[in-house]
């Protein structure tokens, strides 16, 4: 005999109510996602920019090489070599932030480092081992921020692009 037989009513109105009951159970338990947040140029501080010049022609005599700048970018540098260390915008992200530290010599990118990236839990972590020396690699041979998404990463990836494309933009390339 089959459980939802004409003859007994009762029992076909009992399955379909613990069924329904059940899907509601279900549906009030799924955590929606929310969608990602990105801070804007206007809401986020001015990237900074960190470049010193020498004072004289001669080689060798500048003193101290101290150079200015904000949020961590002290990196000393020449105008006459043209080496510029600037931090991008920090990005905010679904996973965290994102920022990015770009290093220019002569109009050349020659070193990326991403500043902040969201490593709250191993996962994070595992991802970001995997997508920022990519990222990092595909900047380099760009030399631009028109990179690749890492697969796996992607909110990541926008993050760094879009910190990159700020601290480039500050740097004048």
């Amino acid at each position: 005999m089959h459980a939802l037989n004409k003859n007994r009513p009762l029992r076909r109105v009992m399955l379909a109510s613990a069924a329904t009951v059940s899907g509601i159970v279900m549906l009030l338990a799924l955590k929606p996602h929310t969608a990602p947040t990105v801070i804007t140029d206007s809401a986020a501080p001015a990237p900074s920019v960190s470049s010193s010049a020498s004072p004289g022609a001669s080689s060798g005599s500048s003193g101290s090489g101290s150079s200015s700048g904000s949020s961590g970018s002290s990196k000393s540098g020449s105008s006459s070599t043209g080496t510029k260390t600037v931090t991008g915008n920090t990005v905010q992200t679904r996973w965290g932030p994102v920022q990015v530290k770009v290093t220019v010599k002569n109009g050349k990118i020659t070193d990326v480092t991403a500043v902040q990236y969201p490593s709250d839990n191993p996962r994070d972590q595992q991802i970001n081992d995997y997508a920022l020396p990519q990222l990092r690699s595909e900047a380099l041979a760009a030399q631009s921020a028109s990179i690749d998404t890492v697969s796996g990463a992607t909110y990541t990836s926008e993050g760094y692009q879009q910190s990159l494309q700020s601290a480039l933009d500050s740097a004048g390339l």
